[in-house]
């Protein structure tokens, strides 16, 4: 095997070990894939072999971490297992591009500019192509770089500063310029400083940070209901009395002020007075508790129903519901994109195609608003963005990661959700169906990550806040540099950096 093939496994097998995996996570290993995408984009002859290498080597990476998508298509699709198989690739091969042309864009910086101006470009560019995975075709952001780094907290808090994408650039920035600074001091100098600033932010939030609203009891039911049996009319039943039954525990032992369930706990149409909905009304006429549950929920007009995967909201006896519904939906699991164009069905099977909410208000009980998101949202910094926008001054997920099985999406899931509350300055409330339910804090500390596929029921003091961090404070900002460093950053690819000076000898 060449020596190049070899430096394209060690890249994709530290992407590997870098992100949460079945075995060990080793975060700094994470940095290999923006070290290794530059080193093979600046060796490489010509553009297209710039673009190949990196692309090979950064589809490889994303398989490692994204291989896990075998198993809903599979296990929950009905889809033979030969079939199944090339899903994972044919996305890691999509999702390669993007690493593609991180290497392509080395290869012309370090041919176009000097060292020191090329290393900037690339922790810049790296930002963009993070950003541009969470957008372009429905957005995909699950291999966020600082995500990688939630376990060691004081290297994720910059991103109350700069945001999880801006974050990455810069520990990006810190990779190359390790390697590059073996013959550049000024890269060697930039990666340094770099790193130095995230650690000085990190001590300065940690030690900056503070509580000053009294804190809120708020527990989480997690059912381990089995998804295979979730939707079978017989099972029901049951399902309720199981989440009712380890709530009723929780409000005696903790009396919470919230207590949350996830994603389609209630496996049928809770908006109808059926004998299904009764138990839970009673639970709540007899505790005065407060839930948020999640359902499918539909609206019919002219004969025709429109679905919906909601998050309920209910008050004290139950009789007043307010809700959320899911906006950012799943393409080929809740929803098929181009229907009459794409000849394929849904890769997972569930009650319907939904269709997206529009109303991110913030659910309200008593002093908390509540910010809700549904599963998949939570990798998505913009909709966090818009719910403390509108007000709301604690985050909620609820999830059904039952999909994912025991592969490393559950962790890895989990790990970008806390990069949203760092961002947000909020608390997070996460419950899911099979685990991980956790409570994160502002600085995205994890607390009380509930055991996967075992019934838990737990309660931790959160706190309501208001202020708001630098990111969200200046998020339009951010979106706007980004979209003139965007067209900059097509520019050289299109001229080859022609209009650019040519480093010195």
């Amino acid at each position: 095997m060449q020596p190049r093939h070899l430096f394209i496994l060690a890249t994709a097998a530290g992407t590997w070990l870098g992100h949460a995996n079945p075995l060990v996570q080793l975060p700094l290993a994470a940095l290999l894939l923006p070290a290794g995408l530059m080193v093979l984009g600046q060796n490489a002859e010509t553009r297209r072999d710039a673009f190949r290498q990196a692309w090979l080597a950064g589809s490889l990476a994303a398989l490692g971490c994204l291989y896990w998508v075998f198993w809903p298509v599979q296990h929950f699709g009905g889809v033979h297992w030969l079939l199944a198989l090339p899903v994972p690739v044919l996305l890691s091969l999509a999702m390669g591009v993007y690493f593609g042309l991180f290497g392509l864009a080395a290869h012309l910086a370090s041919r176009r500019l000097s060292e020191l101006t090329g290393l900037l470009f690339l922790g810049v560019t790296w930002t963009l192509m993070e950003m541009a995975v969470a957008t372009l075709l429905s957005g995909f952001p699950w291999l966020t770089l600082s995500a990688a780094f939630v376990p060691w907290t004081i290297i994720v808090l910059p991103a109350a500063f700069i945001g999880a994408y801006g974050l990455s650039g810069v520990l990006a920035l810190i990779a190359c310029g390790a390697v590059l600074g073996r013959s550049s001091r000024p890269c060697a100098v930039a990666s340094v400083a770099a790193a130095l600033l995230v650690l000085s932010l990190g001590c300065f939030s940690l030690r900056t940070f503070a509580e000053d609203t009294p804190p809120r009891t708020v527990a989480v039911v997690q059912g381990n209901i089995d998804q295979s049996l979730k939707w079978d009319a017989s099972y029901q039943g049951s399902t309720v009395a199981r989440y009712v039954d380890l709530s009723r525990k929780v409000q005696i032992t903790a009396n919470p002020s919230l207590i949350v369930w996830p994603e389609t706990s209630m496996p049928f149409y809770f908006q109808d007075d059926t004998p299904l909905r009764r138990p839970v009304l009673d639970f709540l006429a007899s505790t005065n508790a407060t839930l948020l549950l999640g359902a499918p929920a539909y609206t019919m007009r002219s004969g025709n129903y429109t679905l919906f995967n909601r998050a309920y909201l209910l008050n004290g006896d139950g009789s007043a519901f307010s809700w959320y519904d899911k906006e950012h939906l799943v393409p080929f699991g809740e929803y098929m994109p181009l229907p009459g164009w794409l000849p394929l069905e849904k890769l997972v099977n569930g009650v319907g195609d939904f269709a997206p909410g529009h109303d991110q208000k913030p659910l309200r009980t008593g002093d908390l608003a509540v910010g809700t998101l549904v599963c998949y949202e939570a990798i998505f910094p913009g909709l966090a963005q818009e719910r403390v926008s509108q007000g709301a001054n604690l985050i909620v997920i609820i999830s059904n990661d039952a999909w994912f099985g025991a592969t490393s999406a559950p962790m890895q899931h989990l790990n970008l959700t806390a990069l949203r509350a760092i961002e947000q300055g909020r608390w997070i409330v996460r419950s899911t169906n099979t685990g991980i339910s956790a409570f994160i804090d502002p600085l995205g500390r994890i607390h009380r990550a509930g055991p996967q596929f075992e019934p838990l029921a737990a309660a931790w003091q959160v706190h309501a806040r208001s202020q708001t961090t630098v990111y969200h404070n200046s998020y339009g900002l951010f979106l706007a540099c980004a979209g003139v460093l965007a067209v900059l950053f097509a520019a050289l690819l299109l001229l080859g950096g022609g209009t650019f000076p040519r480093k010195r000898p």
